[in-house]
């Protein structure tokens, strides 16, 4: 087994809709916002964690596989019957260490291929919004409805990035000489999988509707490559 390539993938993720990472607050203010977004602490501006789009991606295509269970899968949660399926998502995601593996399956499995970057805010972005005395996150929000009165009731505020808001996405993936071709049509597949669903918090509420744009692998333009990609008709 020998690495023989690293490929990179870059984009710009453009929000369809708004969009909430939470950043995990521990105080509530009174009259403040109830959810507030992750931040750089150095320069106070949104970002998209690498971890958040890691866990979504893999988790979207575990359910894909027709495997998927409480935890990420592990080695042991392959058969004969999903192999094809399962195996890759090992392969790029890798196993937790608990997953004690054999000499002969670790070899199978081989390291860790992907490695997800923290996605900041879009630099051309971030000057329009400068120019235009804007700012880069608004609060929307929200109640429920008492079913009976039809009344609103338990308002809440949560802070999101607005729809429009472009982030800088980078992926590095590990190719080793004993790889199937394929491995990164499945990369891209997880892609494509994030753009039918969605990213970050809320979304079954119309949050977190993303797009990815002028996608480069290598620096050569694969948006073509990208479009073609039918996620559900692979493996």
């Amino acid at each position: 087994m020998k690495l023989k390539n690293i490929i990179t993938i870059t984009a710009t993720i453009e929000l369809k809709t708004g969009l909430h990472i939470g950043a995990g607050d521990t105080e509530m203010h009174i009259g403040g916002i109830d959810n507030t977004v992750i931040r750089n602490p150095l320069t106070n501006k949104p970002y998209i964690p690498g971890s958040s789009l890691k866990g979504k991606i893999r988790s979207l295509l575990e359910w894909r596989s027709g495997a998927v269970k409480e935890t990420p899968l592990q080695f042991k949660d392959m058969d004969s019957s999903n192999e094809k399926r399962v195996l890759p998502i090992l392969q790029l995601f890798g196993t937790s260490g608990s997953d004690q593996l054999s000499q002969e399956n670790a070899q199978k499995i081989g390291p860790t291929r992907l490695a997800f970057w923290d996605c900041p805010l879009n630099e051309t972005w971030a000057d329009h919004l400068n120019e235009d005395n804007l700012l880069p996150t608004e609060v929307k929000s929200e109640n429920s409805i008492n079913r009976i009165s039809g009344t609103a009731q338990n308002p809440r505020f949560s802070e999101r990035v607005p729809a429009g808001a472009e982030f800088d996405f980078k992926l590095a993936v590990k190719q080793l000489d004993t790889d199937d071709a394929a491995l990164l049509d499945t990369v891209l597949a997880g892609l494509k999988l994030l753009e039918l669903d969605s990213l970050g918090g809320s979304g079954s509420r119309g949050y977190g509707k993303v797009v990815f744009k002028d996608i480069k692998i290598d620096g050569e333009p694969a948006s073509g490559k990208f479009a073609a990609i039918k996620p559900f008709e692979l493996n």
